[in-house]
């Protein structure tokens, strides 16, 4: 999966990470390399299954 990451320079210094295909899905760092590794770290955590969305995934056998 590839998605579209945009960089932009913090005002207080270093780097904001934002990924608009995933609302809320924001991180910074220190350098341009750290903002990457830790919007990739965002991004897995903001993709991954957590344990209460069967609750809110709609039923097919009802």
């Amino acid at each position: 999966m590839h998605l579209k990451i945009i960089l932009e320079p913090s005002e207080e210094g270093g780097y904001t990470a934002i990924v608009p295909a995933l609302p809320g899905c924001i991180s910074e760092g220190d350098s341009r390399k750290e903002a990457i590794k830790n919007i990739r770290e965002a991004i897995k955590l903001y993709l991954e299954p957590v344990e209460d969305d069967s609750i809110f995934a709609p039923t097919l056998n009802k």
